[in-house]
């Protein structure tokens, strides 16, 4: 039987297919009449995208032997019969997981090597390198197999201080995270620096991505995982033990790794078998509990609905034993049916909001497209109906004026390239301040400072000095972008007015999300830059990566905002390309219908009628169009759609091939 989640899932896979129908039937119809330019069917494309691979990532986050391995067994692995991640006394994941499903890849484990911890590539960039990661086949039909090939993710090694000071995991100015020294004299480190799980579980195959974490002192010495993985993921399970409360520890990873940018986080209070007593009344218990849980909420500034009492150790034994109450008395499904509830409208929300900037975007692009193109037909019209009657000299003269009109036309090829090298000009002023080569001379920069001090002091505040002159670049970009808005919309007037055109300036992208990422990587980073964090940049490697994922980071920021820039620039000169085809087009047409006209009789009524259809056929553009959209913007409204409605979106599709 599908839990709740697995059911939510579903439905929200239906509804990105059947609004994916929806935005597709949009884009052949767009496309098929000419309608959209480049820019606008990028966007749909890139939505289209995001309809179809959209992944929700989960962060479960916790201190050591607080049950997470045992949680995720309850949820993804019961239907094994057994245990499968190890999660015995003793048996502690000591690396990064990740559960996914890829398709188009068999099972299997992936485990990276902690030395490439010591070569300053990031984990994205070794993600990249197949060969460097170690693979081993998964049977999912085997669960003893299963359960014995990930017990390799418990695996350590051991390396004198020296190694594990620049692997990241000791540090003689904090000797209270470090690992205790074996007889002699060496350390206890993770073997693997990162674990991929490719399962077929369904909730994996439904697009559910799941972040495994290890300790405080595995996430600290990994900046990956504090710079990258946990600030994009979607959500965060974080883990307390009933037998412990909040820890110290427990505590710094919330306000360190989690604090809040997060848009979603739910806190579990794991082990609650542990205070079953036979003195005691079951009312008591669930006092008890529930007292735990205000605390916990309190002590984390977490609201207490988002504050889950559950034992993960009884859930995976009613799961595997098949009893539907003891699974409920475990806390479980609580849990679960929250992160439906809270977690998976979020993600369609955004969708839907994407889906409908993008459509009503397109929408207006193409009803500009469509005017034009009528203006055009009533300018031809009236154009033939005033020669019914008419003699053969007053066709000519029309062709003698159509002759003119089209050498006038030409003249503002003039005009038309003055704008475009202006408009160029700006452009290039505008994507100047987002240029990515003094962002690399800034961070090399930086790393030098880091490198070069003891104690790293002034790191943090040369850091935020980058900062300070990455939102002034944001900023400076975007006053451009304005500038080239009012040029455009002043050009733009006039042209109209003098020649007939029919553009319409968009309006400047605005920049204003840009600057909150880069807050939220200021925030993430500058953490290292403290005298608390201060001695795991005293390692080589570790600087290097810090840098390397810095630059990473701050570049995709630079970058996407050029990216929006451009493509609101590609946009603005599309419609100038179409417009002017567009009205070549119509002048061809005028020519060879008065042509026609002056050559043969009856052709005038042929032409007429020729045109009252063509016009009647863009207004029946127009109203496909609408319902396209609207169908299109109700569907990503819809929290009930059908899974499949092919028969409804070929209907139109049908329509309009005739």
């Amino acid at each position: 039987m599908k839990n709740n989640l697995v059911q939510q899932l579903d439905a929200l896979a239906s509804w990105r297919h059947a609004l994916d129908q929806r935005v597709g039937a949009l884009a052949e119809f767009i496309a098929e009449h000419e309608l959209a330019d480049a820019g606008s069917a990028a966007a749909l494309e890139a939505l289209r995208r995001k309809l179809a691979a959209d992944r929700l990532v989960l962060a479960v986050v916790a201190e050591v032997s607080r049950g997470k391995s045992e949680l995720l067994n309850a949820i993804f692995f019961a239907d094994t019969g057994r245990r499968v991640l190890p999660a015995t006394p003793g048996r502690t994941t000591m690396c990064p997981v990740e559960l996914r499903h890829e398709p188009d890849q068999p099972p299997e484990l992936a485990l990276l090597p902690i030395d490439t911890r010591l070569g300053g590539q990031t984990l994205a960039e070794w993600r990249q390198q197949h060969a460097a990661w170690q693979r081993l086949s998964l049977d999912p039909q085997n669960p003893d197999g299963l359960a014995e090939a990930l017990q390799l993710v418990t695996q350590t090694r051991r390396v004198s201080t020296v190694m594990a000071a620049e692997l990241g995991f000791w540090s003689d100015e904090h000797p209270q995270d470090n690992p205790p020294r074996l007889d002699d004299g060496s350390v206890e480190v993770p073997a693997w620096r990162h674990a991929l799980i490719n399962y077929p579980h369904p909730l994996l195959q439904r697009g559910l991505v799941v972040l495994d974490t290890p300790g405080l002192n595995a996430v600290g010495a990994e900046p990956e995982l504090t710079l990258g993985l946990l600030p994009g993921a979607h959500a965060a399970v974080f883990l307390v033990a009933a037998d412990t409360g909040v820890s110290r520890s427990d505590l710094d990873i919330w306000t360190e790794h989690l604090g809040e940018q997060l848009p979603e986080r739910f806190v579990v209070l794991n082990k609650t078998d542990i205070l079953a007593d036979p003195l005691s009344t079951p009312q008591q218990v669930a006092t008890q509990l529930d007292n735990h849980r205000r605390k916990i909420a309190q002590t984390l500034n977490a609201p207490l609905e988002r504050v889950f009492a559950l034992s993960a150790r009884d859930a995976l034994a009613a799961r595997i034993q098949g009893d539907p109450a003891a699974l409920q008395r475990s806390g479980l499904p609580e849990l679960e049916a929250a992160l439906a509830r809270d977690l998976l409208p979020r993600q369609r929300a955004l969708l839907a909001q994407a889906t409908g900037a993008a459509t009503q975007g397109l929408r207006r692009t193409a009803l500009r497209r469509l005017a034009e193109k009528r203006r055009h037909s009533a300018e031809q019209m009236l154009e033939l109906r005033g020669l019914r009657g008419k003699s053969n000299a007053k066709v000519h003269a029309m062709l003698l004026r159509l002759d003119a009109e089209m050498g006038d036309f030409e003249l503002c090829q003039t005009r038309l390239a003055a704008v475009r090298a202006v408009h160029q000009r700006q452009l290039a002023k505008a994507m100047a301040p987002l240029a990515s080569e003094p962002l690399h001379a800034d961070v090399a920069a930086l790393g030098r400072l880091l490198g070069s001090q003891p104690l790293r002091l002034g790191g943090r505040k040369a850091f935020q000095a980058l900062c300070a002159r990455l939102r002034q670049a944001l900023a400076d970009a975007g006053m451009q972008c304005q500038e080239i808005e009012q040029m455009l919309a002043a050009s733009y007037q006039q042209l109209n007015a003098e020649f007939g055109f029919a553009f319409a300036h968009a309006a400047a992208p605005a920049l204003g999300r840009f600057v909150e990422e880069l807050d939220l990587i200021e925030r993430s980073y500058i953490r290292y830059l403290g005298p608390l964090q201060a001695w795991r940049m005293s390692g080589s490697a570790f600087l290097e990566q810090f840098q390397r994922m810095l630059l990473s980071k701050l570049r995709v920021v630079l970058e996407s905002a050029a990216g929006e820039i451009e493509l609101w620039s590609k946009g603005a000169a599309a419609q100038i390309e179409q417009q002017l085809r567009e009205r070549r087009r119509a002048f061809a047409h005028r020519r060879d219908a008065l042509q026609r006209i002056q050559s043969a009789a009856g052709e005038l009524e042929r032409r007429i009628a020729e045109v009252e259809l063509q016009d009647k056929h863009l207004a029946g553009l127009q109203g496909q169009l609408d319902a396209l959209v609207e169908q299109a913007v109700a569907a990503a409204a819809s929290r009930h759609l059908p899974a499949t409605a092919d028969d409804e979106h070929d209907a139109p599709r049908r329509s309009l091939a005739h």
